[in-house]
Order: C-alpha cells, then sequence, then structure tokens
C-alpha cells in the first residue's frame, strides 16, 4: 500500500510541476534573474508547496500513527553543520546553473529534452559518486 501511496504523490508531484512550467529551466533561470526578465512563477509555487506543506504536517502531527506506515520517520540530525551548508550550496550553483532540480528533471524525462537527459545522468553520477566516496561517513 505504501509504495501505491507514493507512486501516486509522485505523479502528482510531476503533474504539478509540469503543469506550472517547473521544468523549463527558462522558467527556473527567469526567477534568479532579478534584475532582467524576472518570473515570479517559481515563488507562487514554492509558496504554494509551503502552505502544502504546513498545512499536511500539522494534521500529521494530530495522528500518532501515520496511515500508511508502521512509524513516523524524521531525520535523527537536526543541526545545521558544515556538510549540510556545503551540500545546499552545491545544489544552488548547480540548479543555478543549470536550471534544474532533481524533481523537475526527472517529471522532465517524459518531454524527451536533450538537456534534461544530460542533467538526470549527471545527478545519478554524482549519486554514485558520493556514495562510493563521502557515503560511508554519513
Amino acid at each position: 500500500m505504501s509504495r501505491l501511496v507514493a507512486l501516486l504523490s509522485g505523479t502528482v508531484f510531476g503533474v504539478g510541476l509540469t503543469l506550472s512550467g517547473m521544468v523549463s529551466p527558462a522558467r527556473v533561470l527567469g526567477f534568479l534573474d532579478v534584475a532582467g526578465a524576472f518570473d515570479a512563477t517559481l515563488a507562487l509555487v514554492l509558496g504554494s508547496a509551503l502552505v502544502v506543506s504546513f498545512v499536511g504536517l500539522r494534521l500529521a502531527r494530530r495522528r500518532t500513527t501515520p496511515l500508511c506506515a508502521e512509524r513516523f520517520s524524521e531525520p535523527a540530525a537536526r543541526r545545521v553543520d558544515a556538510r549540510l551548508v556545503a551540500g545546499a550550496a552545491i545544489f544552488g550553483v548547480g540548479w543555478g546553473l543549470g536550471g534544474f532540480c532533481p524533481g523537475p528533471a526527472l517529471a522532465g524525462l517524459a518531454l524527451g529534452v536533450p538537456q534534461v537527459f544530460l542533467f538526470v545522468a549527471a545527478l545519478v553520477l554524482g549519486v554514485l559518486l558520493h556514495d562510493r566516496t563521502l557515503g560511508r561517513e554519513a
């Protein structure tokens, strides 16, 4: 049941990203171009996501157990450290340079855009490289 819920959630997420235009690097780069052709669409999408997450988290915290799992899963680490800041910086630089982040890139695979395939290949390579080098330390 949990896999079906995960598949449905991922599908809804991907469709939402596609309908909002967030699979387009031009849309993302337009948001980052505050001195030029600024496009606020990404801010609206992010704001909507925050509202949905806020409401969902409040509803989930009222429950003693999750609907589709045995227990709630929360991150053990709660402090900001150098690895977290470095990872966030690398993510942000990659997003700014490429115009993709993992979610929209995976949703964009369905569009068949060559740049998306290149990004996802680099993403997979980066994940494998991390797992082979730094992954053992985490």
